[in-house]
């Protein structure tokens, strides 16, 4: 799901209703009327309600290529953030009945496709009931409810027999929320789908996607998201505007420090914005609810070729790409199942040129690359026969600090080897184990009342550039732990999951570990020309020597160690054993910067305060939020470091 600034529902509902195009052309804003009258002097309008095994109608909108001298295939979005105006509604809107572009790139507009967009059940103009991430099975199953590779196995036999000129293959696609539904879609999929792809899919909102990271709450994202995400009676249109949350501030720290517990945050929010935002808090441990919504387990009898997509920086859907991808190649053998990375935020190879995100730059247009040169192609190839100029290879992943494209014939590639970078005294991060002579620990007093902060200005929601932000603020701070290499004499290039491996124990009976991987600058890093006329993001032109560089950062809520379904409590002052997984990483370490990294116990607001108290913490009181030592051990016997997977 989208659940940045610039909300999911908001861009929806502009990409619906014409206000804005879904992705960025090389024309600019002058030329958009062109393209506005473009589409609709070249297709059709169509609206239907198609029936569904259970007599249930969904809200489907179909643009025809309006020359009929050739047949089209038909390329498919299935969405809960609205198909488009319908046309009994345009004059409501005061926007135009055609939206300025469809189609994943105005490739594809000009090529010519059927594009098909229809609401999912329960949402807007589609009858039925809607589920957060739909069960695949449910015996429990209410009135209403369905099942998504049905409802799309009705609608692809429904299109091809009613709608003439098609060539009788479909593709589907989508990015977030729209990319489970492609996922889901296509288990046991109608012959007829011939192209999936689902892009920055939800795939287990639990683990490490949209709601829980490593067992904590990620809180500023799911606040910010359905605050605007809520319950409507249906068949209905979207509402003209949006519900808004007002934080009363421009900073998201102080306000839900505030109010401390997860009980009285949600009290601020109203009826409607709790309804899907409760279940959320409430199921707090992996249990039946989350359980039954990952739909990696069923991503079976898959026909079509897939192309996966996600972005190194997706701070709502890093996981889900790589999850899927794994589960269809394992459960799917002899497909063409294809995974692309790239360095992108949720959704950003789709919209803008995908060259730079906050202070750092790409040094190319990696979003028109994409787009170009493996999306249109992909599609082409598999729904209208025409042959690509390359094969392309099963990984293809974009290299950041070096900035190139890398292919690969499996993830991780088959040639990285696990190394680990242990901690060391005095702040030292090398890749040799600790000697007895430097055996010990370090130590800080974390305080929720006084939590670390995510990025270094204030902010509501979750800046899209927190995940390369400069961390110099948070290593000045007495509660966070910094671990640094040497100057780097060679290029060090790290390809798959970064895996902390901690012994720590704590003077409370709960604790959250975060964990930071960073590349920092050298001192005398050359200024980019960007920074010094001013940046393109809100913080302002920043001097790039020293930065220190988010290259991976996530949480493991203590009490998870050994299960997410059974939590457990730490006996104060023992020591613990943690291993868990950051996330996947293809990042070069360049000659002349260093390798750090930083250990602390809050990263707030972006999750959820840990009281450090062993309590249900969505009912957590005040009085539960204490302060404890944390102690992080370096010894022989009891390394703490943290496992990277290094290229040759």
């Amino acid at each position: 799901m989208i659940r940045s600034p610039l909300s999911v529902l908001s861009l929806g509902l502009m990409l619906a209703f014409g206000l804005a195009a879904p992705v960025s052309h090389a024309a600019g804003d002058a030329d958009a009327p062109a393209a506005k009258r473009s589409l609709q002097g070249s297709y059709t309008k169509y609206e239907y309600r198609i029936p569904m095994r259970d007599g249930i109608k969904l809200f489907t909108v179909v643009y025809v290529p309006k020359d009929s001298s050739r047949s089209y295939p038909f390329l498919m979005q299935r969405t809960p953030y609205s198909a488009g105006v319908h046309a009994q509604d345009a004059t409501r809107y005061g926007v135009d009945w055609y939206p300025e572009a469809i189609g994943p790139s105005r490739e594809f507009m000009d090529s010519g496709y059927i594009f098909v967009k229809q609401d999912v059940r329960g949402r807007y103009m589609s009858e039925g009931k809607w589920q957060e991430m739909t069960p695949h099975v449910n015996p429990q199953r209410a009135p209403g409810e369905g099942v998504e590779s049905e409802d799309m196995h009705d609608t692809v036999a429904w299109l091809l027999k009613n709608v003439p000129n098609n060539n009788g293959k479909v593709g589907i696609y989508g990015i977030s929320y729209p990319g489970f539904y492609t996922a889901a879609s296509i288990i046991d999929s109608h012959p007829a789908i011939k192209a999936a792809s689902p892009q920055a899919p939800v795939t287990d909102l639990y683990m490490g996607d949209d709601s829980y990271h490593g067992g904590a709450f990620m809180l500023a994202a799911n606040f910010d998201f359905y605050a605007s995400f809520t319950e409507a009676a249906n068949p209905a249109p979207p509402s003209k505007s949006e519900a808004e949350f007002d934080y009363g501030t421009t900073d998201g720290y102080d306000f839900f420090l505030k109010h401390l517990t997860l009980s009285n945050i949600a009290a601020t929010m109203s009826p409607a914005q709790r309804g899907y935002f409760m279940p959320n808090i409430e199921h707090d441990t992996y249990d039946q609810f989350w359980q039954s919504r990952a739909i990696a387990p069923h991503l079976k009898n898959v026909k079509a070729a897939v192309l996966t997509v996600g972005g190194w920086f997706d701070a709502e859907d890093l996981e889900g790409p790589f999850i899927t991808y794994r589960a269809i190649e394992k459960q799917n053998p002899g497909i063409e199942n294809r995974l692309v990375i790239g360095p992108w935020v949720h959704g950003g190879w789709a919209r803008g040129d995908g060259a730079r995100l906050g202070h750092v730059s790409f040094d190319s247009k990696t979003g028109d690359y994409y787009r170009r040169q493996i999306e249109f192609p992909f599609f082409e190839q598999h729904l209208k026969g025409v042959k690509p100029a390359r094969t392309l290879p099963e990984v293809t992943a974009f290299e950041t600090g070096s900035n190139v494209w890398r292919q690969y014939t499996a993830w991780p590639p088959v040639q990285a080897r696990a190394r680990t970078l242990y901690f060391g005294a005095n702040g030292k991060l090398d890749w040799k184990a600790p000697a007895a002579a430097g055996a010990g620990y370090d130590e800080y007093v974390a305080d929720p009342r006084k939590p670390v902060p995510f990025i270094g200005y204030p902010a509501t929601g979750v800046p899209r550039e927190y995940m390369v932000s400069d961390q110099r603020f948070a290593a000045k701070r007495p509660d966070v732990l910094v671990y640094q290499s040497e100057v780097l004499e060679e290029d060090v290039t790290i390809a798959g999951p970064v895996v902390p491996k901690l012994f720590v124990s704590t003077t409370g009976t709960d604790a959250d570990w975060v964990v930071k991987l960073i590349d920092v600058y050298p001192s005398d890093y050359p200024q980019p020309e960007s920074e010094r006329r001013g940046s393109d993001v809100a913080a302002p032109a920043l001097a790039l020597g020293g930065y220190q560089q988010l290259v991976r950062g996530n949480p493991l809520r203590g009490k998870f160690r050994h299960s997410f379904e059974r939590p457990e409590a730490f006996v104060p002052g023992k020591m613990e054993a943690l291993s868990y997984e950051l996330g996947q990483v293809n990042h070069t370490f360049r000659r002349g910067h260093r390798i750090m990294v930083q250990v602390q116990s809050s990263w707030f607001p972006l999750v959820d305060l840990n009281p450090q108290t062993f309590v249900r913490i969505p009912s957590a009181k005040p009085e539960d939020f204490v302060k404890a030592t944390q102690r992080v051990y370096r010894a022989p016997d009891a390394a703490s470091g943290v496992q990277v997977m290094v290229m040759p």
